[in-house]
Formats: structure tokens, sequence, C-alpha cells
């Protein structure tokens, strides 16, 4: 009996801990599958909701070229230089000849309706330099847009539309929010393609790709195409969280987007036609590992001061170079390329309180912000500004649209878009659509790059451009003591 009861006990003690644990089990697995958000069965229901305030915009140009006999040797009577002018009119540059006529060139992007009164928004470089703006609705209904605001650095622009009724349009959400492995919908008019939908996840945050002074870019898989820039990105909810931007030529499944935070900031101001943002006046670099332990910090954080401008804000409060900039009105400054953004951010005459390391002391520092636009001194963080002004030169990043346009098989380098044809690189030689992937000895693969390579030979009488000019490669030597 005993032994019996023993047996008896024994197999009902296991038969509870088998229930214990199974029930443990089951709980788990639903804790984890509640907590974590499933993929949707279907998108449809709600790309149905937000289509109709996806727009296309079609853009035309009107260039001016050479006539004559068609594409003949540029120079030659007859002939004109097919990547200067396309070129030309991308970046808004018309070209040299004279007695020359005008042609129209045509683009494609998108854009999204976010008022019933017809405010859109998209890229700058949609609509850069557009001599005329059409948007198409949905319901296929075409109308001329005018352009209300745009900021180059920041790659947006505000159109507008006027209807006789109200326009549907799409909420801005919230892009702080954002996580990474959050899905996202991505709808534009990819190659002409309209509304067509795409779907993925954030793939990374706070990208910086060499575009601008400003990039905080979203990373997503959704696939982004030409054609798709300006349109918005949308999360689960409806709701816009980035305006699709950029694309990387070689990598599938990598695009990028402007989080819409820094549009709602902007947008204010972008409807009245200018944008003001506040300056500081100081040139900034990374803190390394190195530079951090040297400094006394226990990791790597803010942004160190490596030259305050004469006559600026931050020379009027007392900031001094080898000070450290760890946070703006409380807010930490994680990694160098945040601090730009966020005194952008302020409107001038903000005061700003700076938590800085100076000889291993915290120190609070107020500053009242000018003009970046007014200001004197090279623009905030970008130290090598006024070395592409004495150049002569505006860079833009080499795009794959650019490259499939030109046949060019490249990935990286930067494109004249703009030069000076007074100024020491048109003298060398250098011309409008000459991608430099080389100067001196350093490889060029973004803007970044191109402004890093500049500082380094700042007190160089020489620099070396390695270019890609049409189908062939070549040397450039740019005298920087001869105009």
């Amino acid at each position: 009996m005993m032994s019996r009861f023993y047996c008896k006990s024994k197999c009902m003690a296991w038969l509870s801990i088998f229930v214990f644990v199974s029930v443990s089990i089951v709980s788990l697995s639903y804790s984890v599958s509640a907590s974590a958000a499933p993929m949707p069965p279907t998108f449809a229901p709600l790309v149905s909701k937000l289509t109709p305030a996806v727009v296309n915009i079609n853009t035309e140009k009107y260039v001016k070229y050479r006539g004559g006999r068609g594409f003949g040797a540029p120079g030659q009577p007859g002939g004109r230089d097919p990547f200067e002018e396309f070129f030309g009119h991308f970046f808004g540059q018309y070209d040299r000849y004279s007695h020359s006529r005008q042609r129209p060139v045509k683009s494609l992007g998108s854009g999204f309706i976010i008022s019933n009164d017809g405010y859109i928004l998209t890229n700058n470089h949609v609509v850069e330099d557009a001599d005329e703006i059409k948007i198409t609705l949905s319901d296929k209904k075409v109308y001329d847009a005018r352009l209300v605001g745009r900021d180059e650095k920041t790659d947006l622009a505000v159109l507008k539309i006027d209807a006789d009724h109200d326009l549907p349009f799409v909420k801005l959400g919230d892009s702080s929010k954002l996580k990474v492995g959050d899905w996202l919908i991505a709808i534009g008019n990819p190659f002409g393609l309209a509304r067509t939908v795409t779907a993925g996840i954030v793939s990374a945050r706070g990208r910086v790709i060499g575009s601008g002074p400003y990039d905080d870019f979203i990373q997503t898989d959704a696939s982004i195409n030409p054609g798709n820039s300006g349109g918005p990105l949308f999360n689960v909810d409806g709701e816009v969280v980035g305006i699709n931007t950029a694309i990387v030529a070689s990598g599938q499944g990598i695009g990028f987007a402007i989080p819409v935070n820094m549009a709602k900031d902007l947008l204010p101001q972008l409807k009245t036609g200018k944008v003001s943002r506040g300056r500081l006046g100081v040139h900034i670099q990374e803190v390394t590992p190195e530079l951090a332990a040297s400094f006394g910090l226990d990791k790597k954080q803010g942004a160190v001061i490596s030259e305050v401008v004469d006559e600026s804000p931050a020379q009027r409060a007392g900031l001094k170079v080898g000070d450290i900039i760890l946070a703006v009105d409380g807010k930490p400054v994680e990694e160098m390329h945040r601090l730009p953004r966020m005194i952008a951010a302020k409107k001038p005459g903000t005061k700003v309180k700076l938590k800085v390391l100076r000889l291993g002391k915290i120190k609070q520092i107020k500053v009242v912000l000018d003009d970046l636009e007014g200001g004197s001194g090279s623009e905030f963080s970008q130290s090598s500004d006024d070395q592409l002004e004495s150049l002569g030169v505006t860079v833009r990043q080499l795009t794959p649209e650019l490259a499939a346009r030109q046949r060019l098989v490249l990935e990286h380098g930067v494109v004249i878009s703009r030069i000076n044809p007074d100024g020491r690189a048109a003298n060398a030689g250098l011309q409008v659509g000459d991608v430099i992937l080389m100067v001196d000895n350093y490889e060029i693969n973004t803007v970044s790059d191109f402004k890093q390579a500049l500082q380094k030979g700042r007190k160089l009488p020489y620099l070396r451009f390695l270019v890609q000019r049409q189908q062939s490669r070549l040397f450039v030597v740019v005298n920087r003591d001869k105009k």
C-alpha cells in the first residue's frame, strides 16, 4: 500500500509539475506573441485610405543649348556636351555657349498633401529650379503648383495647389517614436509607375550619409527607387514618419528617408518662404575614444570645438578651443553630428544653455544665437566650406539616378554641380559634371569625405583631383596660389 501510495503520489507530483510547466510555457508564449507586433495580414485597407493624398510631381525646366547638327564635339561648330547639358538642367546651371536655344527637360518625383487647402510636402531636389510644376492627383486631375518655400540644407520643399474643393491629406506622425524593426509603408512614383506601394521595416535610425550638414536619416528596406523622392513613408497607424529621399546605388533594400519631425520643425518657416537657423559659430570634430580618454571622459560623447569663429555668438559667450559640448538645453549631444541639427533647429535670437566640459570640469554656458545665413565666418561645423568657396565649386553626392542617366558604372564620388568660371577649379580645367573620385590620396565616397580631404590638404599649395568625365578618367591639379 505504501509503495502504491508513494508511486501514486510521485506520479501526481510529476503531473503537477508537468501541468505547471506547460501552463507557464503557454503563458510565456502568449506573453511574447502579445507583446510583439505581428505582421499585418494585409495593408490593403490602410493603403486604400492613404493613397489619395499621395501625388505625382512632374517638373519642366527650359535649358539653353547650342543649336546645330546634334551632338558634335563640345566647342566645335554644331556640337555640345550632353553630360554638361544634363547637369546644367539637374543643378540649374545654363551652359556657356552663346546663340543658344531653349529646350524643355522633364523629371518626375513624388509628394503628399498635408492639409485640405492644398499644401504639399516633397524634396527640394524634386522641384529645384523648375520652371513649371504639375501635380497629378489619384483621380487623374492635374493642377499647376507654385513653389512656396524650399530648403537646400534639409532637402525639403513645400508646394501649393488651388482646388475648388477640400483635398484628402495625411497626418504627420512622430518620427522620434520609431524603433528599429517597426513596419513601414512607402507610396510613390518610381520610374513613373504611379502610386506604387512597397513595405518594409526600420533598418536603422540616425544615419549620416554625407548629403548635408543635418543628416539624420531613417534607413529602411522598403523599396525606394528613382521617382520615389519626396514621397511619404508611413507607419502602420497611417501617419507620415519620413520623406523618402535617397538610395544606395550598390545596395539592395537600402533606402533613406528624412524624419518627419525635421519637416514639422521647418514647416512654419517653409510656408513663409524663408528658413532661418540659429548659428553658434564654431568648428567641431568627432570625439574619438582616444580624445575622450585624453579629456577625461569615460565614454565617447559630445563634440569638441576645434575653432571658434571671430565675432560669433560662441566667442561672445566665452567658448574656447578644446571645450567639449555635452548637451544643449539639457538634451545630450550623443555624437558630433547631433550638434549642428540641435543648434539649427533654434531660431536666431534664442538663448541656449550649453553643458561644456573644460579642463576636466563641467560648466554651464549661456549663448544667444544669431542668424546662420546672416552671420560672418564659415557655416557652423563645416570647417572646409571656406575652402570650397575659394576653389569656386559646389558639389553634390553622386546618386544612382545621375550615374544611370549618364551610363556611368560608379558607386561613389561627388559631382561638381556648379562652378565659378573665374575660380581656381575652373582655371585648372575642372568642369560641371565631373565626378570627383579622389583628392590627393584620399578616396571620395561622400560630400563629407570631400570636405575632410580639403581640410587635410588646406596647407598644400596644390591639390590633385582624380575625376571621371563622361567615359574617361583624368587627373586635374589645382594651384591654390593661382586664380
